[in-house]
């Protein structure tokens, strides 16, 4: 290195020393002047004159210079030359600013094909820039097309004269280095990996989600041709694709096809969805599918399982969607229609059996919601309570913290001599309770990063999960029992179901009724949303158990701080696009400003033409997203594409960094996509 800094320094002082050489003219000038001033100028014009042409020389001529001195160089080890000069690999060596100063023939040829071509790597080659040049790396690797033809470009230092290396020729121009490029047409190898990749085989399912519900409305003679209809534009969706399907069930289809036209089902957003909700032979209630396609293993059986996982997902977030799955990622389509209703209640029967039967050989369980528990986390969680103790089974319930709104119902249990002490515990304390025999029930939620202690899912060997909120790509894994039906209001009401099927039935203390009901009303805003037959069900089986709307209704009263800033947050609300309603809400002073933040969102819902609001609040040094919206936007979506997830029409995200005006930013971003990509009725 010592070596080759000399070498440069004795180069740039040889290309300078005409520059130098002007400043003679100056005391020959002041000589001059002493005989005569006419003298005197002439000697100065001169030496201005051999100064701007030294340096036009010095700046102009160097990229000649040089490029002589490697040639020069390089005929000083003639058969190296040669074989560097036949080499089938191009190869060429550029200065800093992508000026070829020499190449072999194979690059040569490809330069040829380029009759404009100026000699410079940057016009052959767009992407690459001087910036990556004069980069330090010792390699750097840039793919790049030229002629139609697709190259792997490596760029390497050099050095023109040094003994450092005797295997390429390289040089120093005293100010920059000098790069050796080579190229590697890398055409073929890219279209085989394609071709490889596009036969591939994808697998797909295809499932009606309210196949017994449609064909109940409609008269029995209109069944068959419904059905006909349905399976006839599956059958060509699948069939426009190259695809080959098969009924499996008469609600479910099986198809495979090559992996070369996924992406015409991505491109249309999976078109069949809209296709077959638009049939209508008299049926009121669309037909909805759910699809979950699995691709990129290598195996068929894995692809499969990619399949499987999300049809489920799909399922498990309200059906009339899309999942794609691969390894690496997971796109969403569709859920656009509300979720399907169920009216049998079996499915609680049967979960609410085999929550019974699992906990026949436990001891102990650990009950745990969200962080920042609401009241549907208190009453669900109240309930299961509940069903441990009438199945002889000891139980407490894990908070970390206790919002405001829950902690009037919740002092109720407090000292009250009908509950152990251990009822409500920290998350360290369960954390040394679990052994062997513990199950930890999670309730009204499924995503392990937002869980009041975390830890305990690694703990805990026995996982159960209750939620009604719409799948995401993140869920607790390995749950040996797991409920999540996006249907249902809240969690509290699918408990609420569920107790009527344990043993004879669970006759709830009016305290656990009040909870219960409580998650109920706030979770459908007073019965105003996400509320069905079943809904009102469950609310009649908590007023029979002794829950008091009043007593209730007191404890939903709100602080006069609470009040004032949801009130602000209102008359600040900016309607974007003339249909959704951003604003935010100030935390300071406020007990429990997420609760006000939500409470401020659904109060901007009863604004006249408002299809969705977002209200965000800084707390604790994360931002806290509450979206809203009755029926023409699905904010689950909105709030995914922000990192969040929820429900169809209630959803949120947390940002643990960040301002709130670039989180608008982000909504109204987020906002505009889903117009595009027409997901907003």
């Amino acid at each position: 290195m010592k070596e080759r800094k000399k070498q440069a320094s004795m180069m740039d002082l040889y290309l300078r020393w005409p520059i130098w050489l002007s400043a003679l003219f100056l005391p020959l000038a002041l000589i001059g002047s002493f005989f005569s001033r006419a003298a005197a100028l002439l000697i100065l014009i001169a030496g201005l004159i051999h100064l701007l042409i030294a340096l036009r020389l010095y700046f102009t001529r160097r990229s000649g210079l040089i490029s002589a001195l490697l040639n020069f160089s390089l005929s000083t080890g003639e058969e190296q030359l040669r074989r560097i000069w036949e080499m089938p690999f191009p190869y060429a060596i550029v200065n800093d600013r992508g000026t070829v100063l020499w190449k072999n023939s194979a690059f040569s040829e490809i330069a040829r094909k380029e009759k404009n071509l100026s000699g410079n790597l940057l016009s052959m080659f767009p992407n690459i820039t001087e910036e990556m040049l004069l980069r330090e790396d010792a390699m750097l690797e840039i793919h790049s097309s030229f002629q139609g033809r697709k190259y792997c470009i490596d760029f390497r230092r050099a050095a023109l004269i040094s003994g450092e290396s005797a295997e390429q020729p390289s040089f120093y121009d005293g100010e920059s280095e000098v790069v050796s490029v080579y190229l590697r047409d890398e055409t073929d190898e890219l279209r085989l990996a394609k071709e490889l990749s596009d036969e591939r085989i994808v697998c797909g399912l295809v499932y009606i989600d309210n196949y017994e519900e449609v064909l109940d409305q409609i008269e029995e003679v209109r069944r068959s041709l419904l059905t006909a209809l349905v399976d006839r534009k599956i059958n060509r969706y699948i069939s426009s694709v190259n695809g080959l399907i098969k009924k499996i069930e008469k609600d479910k289809y099986f198809f495979v096809m090559k992996r070369e036209y996924l992406q015409r089902m991505l491109d249309d957003r999976f078109s069949i969805l809209d296709e077959v909700r638009q049939v209508s032979i008299g049926n009121e209630l669309s037909v909805t599918l759910s699809i979950g396609v699995g691709y990129g293993a290598a195996e068929y059986a894995q692809n499969y399982e990619y399949a499987r996982v999300s049809i489920d997902m799909a399922l498990g977030r309200g059906g009339d969607q899309a999942i794609a799955k691969s390894q690496d990622s997971l796109s969403y389509f569709g859920g656009k229609s509300k979720s399907t209703e169920r009216v049998t209640r079996v499915k609680a029967r049967v979960k609410a059996q085999a929550f019974e039967e699992l906990l026949e050989n436990k001891d102990r369980l650990l009950i745990m919601g969200h962080a920042n528990g609401d009241m549907d986390c208190l009453g669900a969680s109240v309930g299961v309570f509940r069903m441990a103790a009438e199945l002889g089974k000891r139980a407490s319930i894990v908070q970390n913290r206790v919002t405001p709104p829950i902690l009037p119902l919740k002092a109720r249990f407090l000292n009250n001599e009908d509950y152990p002490d251990d009822m409500f515990i920290s998350g360290e304390d369960a954390k040394e309770m679990v052994d062997g025999n513990t199950v930890l029930v999670v309730v009204d939620c499924d995503r392990p990063s937002i869980l009041d202690e975390p830890d305990l899912l690694e703990l805990c060997k026995t996982i159960v999960v209750f939620d009604h909120h719409r799948q995401s790509s993140e869920t607790i894994q390995g749950a040996v029992l797991s409920y999540c039906e996006p249907y249902a209001s809240s969690a509290s009401e699918m408990i609420a179901e569920m107790m009527q099927y344990i043993g004879d039935g669970i006759k709830v203390r009016p305290i656990e009724a009040d909870c219960l009901y409580g998650g109920i009303v706030i979770d459908t805003q007073e019965f105003t949303s996400q509320t069905g037959v079943r809904t009102f069900e469950a609310a009649a089986y908590l007023r029979r158990c002794g829950a008091d709307i009043t007593r209730i209704r007191k404890n939903f009263r709100e602080d006069l701080k609470d009040y004032q800033a949801k009130a602000e947050a209102i008359s600040g609300a900016e309607i974007y696009r003339d249909a959704y309603a951003i604003s935010s809400l100030k935390a300071q002073g406020l007990e429990s400003p997420t609760v006000v933040c939500a409470q401020a969102a659904n109060e901007l819902l009863n604004i006249r033409g408002i299809k969705a609001s977002v209200v965000m609040t800084s707390w604790n040094g994360k931002v806290y997203v509450s979206a809203r919206s009755i029926d023409e936007m699905n904010v689950q979506v909105l709030m995914e594409k922000l990192g969040g997830g929820g429900h169809r029409t209630v959803a949120g995200a947390q940002f643990k960094a960040g301002k709130i005006p670039e989180i608008i930013a982000q909504v109204k971003k987020a906002i505009d996509q889903m117009i595009e990509e027409g997901e907003v009725s």
